[in-house]
């Protein structure tokens, strides 16, 4: 989560580097093109070139979710034959080569094929989430994959923090100079390798030989998995809950970078700072918090609360007119973040443990799908509701469509938890 956080605030202008660069029929620059209000450009010109970015951004986001959505089940399932540790090894270093492929770029389609293969050895997510299942007695889970979930908010802290501040030509960075886009790279592959090396010395495999079950390629697929996720009714639900929160994350995630920019003026630093705030809400209360407070509160309240605090703020991101305000709201709905915890909780319980890994792939491989049309939908809306064609400009239009789709998402999981009382796992 580091290594994506690095790379999320420059990617979207590393694509406008190189379709500038392409349109010129020149190398690409060396700095970072300016963007937002505030940069001297006119409003124009500067939708139009966002607009462009958006478009190549939600296709590029699209390519890694079709390439997680095919291999997660296959890395899952893998997982469940050979065990988790050689899973996470392999594809953490090839993460870690990728992400030097992406920062010496010369071409958009350059980026496009590493994009696939982030996507490939990305879907090792699968194999961490059967691994938090395997090391964790039923009881402890949510307090589990809190502690995973707080992992993933740290990560999010230092990522667009760093990365905004490397990218930013603006900022002098000592001993190197200026900021570059293609800097965030560098250093998401180095920690990638860095990160297989630990996972070499200090990771323990966590499944006995005596729980594994052959590899099946019938299950090794997204239809396969879905039709083992299908038997578990609370699994199934919540797996497809999560499906939905994933399609509102991906509409408000693909344009994230470009809608603050736009509407706000934002440097990278600035919308590195932003993400960082995600990051330590994140980390604050699923690590910390939600141990707490699932128990308290029971994991299905804590699921129906996630999720009306989502509602409220993907409807307030659209509405802020000043930049100042998303701080706001990202504090005021920290305590959405109990929701992954809790509901990743309940799936893992109801699942056999010789399952967990299959399982894992299916939801890992939902969520990419999902990504699929979230990205079309928010990317789309952004780029027609800033372009020069629209009748109204109205660059919130994807964040108001998440806040509707977490509604359906709200009505199937209580659904859901109405017709089927969660067991002890």
């Amino acid at each position: 989560m580091l290594g994506i956080g690095l790379v999320i605030p420059v990617a979207p202008n590393l694509i406008k580097e190189l379709q500038a660069a392409a349109s010129h029929g020149a190398a690409p620059a060396a700095a970072a093109v300016p963007a937002g209000p505030g940069a001297g450009v006119n409003r124009a010109v500067e939708g139009a070139a966002d607009s462009r970015a958006a478009s190549a951004y939600t296709w590029l986001v699209i390519t890694y979710m079709v390439a997680q959505l095919l291999f997660a089940p296959v890395l899952g399932s893998l997982s469940d034959q050979i065990g988790r540790r050689p899973v996470i090894l392999i594809s953490l270093l090839g993460t870690g080569i990728d992400y030097f492929a992406m920062a010496v770029a010369p071409t958009l389609w350059w980026l496009f094929v590493t994009r696939a293969i982030s996507g490939i050895t990305g879907a090792n997510f699968s194999a961490a989430s059967a691994y938090i299942a395997d090391v964790t007695p039923p009881e402890k889970r949510a307090a589990g994959y809190g502690l995973l979930g707080a992992a993933f908010g740290i990560g999010f802290v230092f990522g667009p923090l760093v990365g905004g501040l490397l990218g930013d030509a603006s900022h002098h960075i000592p001993f190197i100079g200026a900021g570059n886009v293609r800097y965030p790279f560098m250093v998401a592959g180095g920690l990638a390798l860095v990160n297989t090396l630990y996972g070499v010395f200090v990771l323990r495999e966590s499944l006995p030989r005596d729980r594994r079950r052959a590899f099946s390629l019938r299950r090794a697929h997204p239809i396969g998995a879905l039709r083992t996720l299908a038997k578990y009714p609370i699994a199934n639900g919540l797996a497809w809950t999560l499906f939905l929160v994933m399609l509102a994350h991906f509409g408000l995630r693909v344009v994230w970078v470009l809608y603050t920019q736009y509407r706000y003026g934002w440097s990278e630093a600035e919308v590195g700072i932003s993400l960082g705030l995600v990051g330590i809400v994140a980390a604050v209360v699923q690590g910390g918090l939600s141990r707490t407070l699932i128990p308290k509160m029971g994991e299905a309240r804590a699921v129906r609360l996630g999720l009306i605090l989502a509602i409220v703020q993907y409807a307030a991101y659209g509405l802020a007119t000043q930049g100042w305000m998303i701080y706001v709201i990202i504090m005021a709905g920290a305590l959405g973040a109990v929701f992954g915890p809790a509901a990743q909780s309940l799936i893992s319980r109801a699942v056999p443990a010789d399952e967990q890994g299959e399982v894992q792939g299916a939801i890992t491989s939902l969520q990419s799908l999902a990504g699929i049309p979230g990205t079309l939908i928010g990317g789309n809306l952004f780029a027609y509701f800033v372009s020069p064609d629209s009748p109204v400009i109205l660059p919130g239009a994807p964040l108001y469509i998440s806040a509707l789709v977490m509604v359906g998402g709200y009505l199937l999981a209580d659904r859901v938890l109405r017709r089927h009382r969660p067991g002890p796992g």
